[in-house]
């Protein structure tokens, strides 16, 4: 469930920006308020925030210095700001920090529960793209980026290696195919990759792991048989060697239910 944080030193306004929220939301959300920027901080410290809504006038923290200290943490809230002022300056520092909308008082409600709409497809959007860059190895993309020119010969050991990922392939088993010298072939391969033979092996066994473990109910032991481990502890050694956590977390984070709007 996403929780929305509404910020206003303005008790009438805040409250009304609740109960129009908590109306529209009917129990799908979080609805927490705070007075003012410091308030609003230290709930941060102890609570996640998916979007926070806050008036950009309050004493001692104002909103876009709240946005700012925000934008240090590790994963800040999105953030619609509101005001009674249409100050051109206070609007492009607003966006400027990344901000998703910016409101004007008296708030008409529709405007409101559009922007607040806006702002959680956009937090969503950002989830994606996180999880796709923890799906996808960069090393690994660059491999297959378009302007990448490889000979024929390892253009075939790829293609051979995505076909015979679970099975125990080897650079000698990949040269004998192409009927080339190991040597020769592991420098070659080297040179157009970019990546040692052994080194592009265990990243493309992980990747289809991560596929594996984001897009299936396989067990551990199951994936790290597909991807041509014989034994899941040391699957899971090698797992964890690339992506600094086990498959079993990896998994977790992934399929994540806070990750997307119930």
């Amino acid at each position: 469930m996403k929780t929305i944080l509404i910020v206003d030193d303005e008790p009438r306004t805040r409250q009304g920006i609740r109960k129009t929220l908590e109306s529209w939301s009917s129990g799908r959300h979080h609805i927490e308020t705070a007075s003012s920027g410091v308030e609003a901080l230290s709930w941060l410290q102890q609570n996640e925030a998916h979007l926070l809504v806050t008036d950009i006038r309050m004493p001692e923290i104002g909103g876009l210095e709240l946005v700012e200290r925000l934008n240090e943490m590790p994963h800040p809230p999105v953030v619609v700001i509101i005001s009674g002022h249409p100050e051109f300056d206070y609007a492009q520092k607003a966006l400027q920090l990344g901000v998703v909308t910016y409101l004007l008082k008296p708030l008409d409600k529709i405007k409101l529960v559009q922007a607040v709409e806006m702002a959680l497809k956009r937090e969503e959007d950002m989830n994606r793209i996180e999880r796709m860059e923890k799906l996808f190895d960069p090393k690994l993309l660059e491999t297959l980026q378009e302007d990448k020119q490889y000979g024929i010969q390892v253009q075939e050991a790829l293609r051979f290696l995505d076909e015979h990922l679970g099975e125990q392939v080897s650079l000698r088993s990949v040269a004998d195919h192409l009927h080339m010298n190991s040597s020769y072939f592991s420098v070659l391969f080297k040179e157009q990759t970019g990546l040692t033979f052994s080194d592009y092996l265990s990243r493309r066994r992980v990747q289809r792991a991560k596929e594996l473990l984001a897009n299936t109910r396989f067990s551990v032991a199951e994936i790290a048989e597909q991807v041509g481990y014989q034994t899941a502890k040391y699957f899971a050694k090698v797992f964890r060697s690339f992506e600094a956590v086990s498959p079993g977390q990896y998994r977790q984070s992934i399929l994540d239910p806070e990750e997307t709007i119930q």
